[in-house]
Parts: structure tokens; C-alpha cells; sequence
């Protein structure tokens, strides 16, 4: 048992390690995807399919992780955009 007990923060460090080199983007829609599937767990939990639950939530979380992903995208984009056009005006 204790030796159970000792490859659970283990296999959650090599887990948390492999994220490490993830884009933005990948670590947006990988944390949606990982919130969703513990929401849908519980919600699935109470209507009595946990698996269903979790799947789902980890689908819509992953699809609302994408969409924020793209939405900071377009903020980062019009930023730079407009820096760039304040540059080429001579305003700072």
C-alpha cells in the first residue's frame, strides 16, 4: 500500500513536467479540458453516468479553453497592431 502511496505525487510530477514545453494556447485549452472533466465528473456523479459526465465536460471544456485561446489571440493581435501603428506616427 505505501508504495501506491509514493507513485501518486510521482506520476503528478512527470504528468505537470511534460507540460512544461506547451504553447499558451495548449496549456489554455488543456487546463479547459481538465476543469470540464472534473465538473462534468460531479455532474455526472449526481445524474448517475460519472463517465458520460466527464467526457463531456472534458469536450466543452476543451472547446471553451480553444475559444478563450483565440479570443486572447485577437486581444494580443489588435495590441500589437495598434503599438505598431503608434510607432510608425511617432507617438509613444
Amino acid at each position: 500500500m505505501r508504495r501506491y502511496l509514493l507513485l501518486v505525487p510521482v506520476a503528478g510530477a512527470l504528468v505537470l513536467g511534460g507540460c512544461s514545453d506547451m504553447s499558451a494556447g495548449q496549456q489554455r485549452t488543456l487546463s479547459g479540458a481538465g476543469i470540464g472533466a472534473a465538473a462534468g465528473t460531479v455532474a455526472g456523479a449526481i445524474a448517475g453516468h460519472t463517465l458520460w459526465g466527464a467526457a463531456i465536460g472534458a469536450a466543452a471544456g476543451a472547446a471553451g479553453g480553444f475559444l478563450y485561446n483565440q479570443y486572447e489571440d485577437s486581444k494580443q493581435k489588435a495590441f500589437e497592431q495598434g503599438y505598431a501603428a503608434g510607432q510608425k506616427s511617432g507617438t509613444n
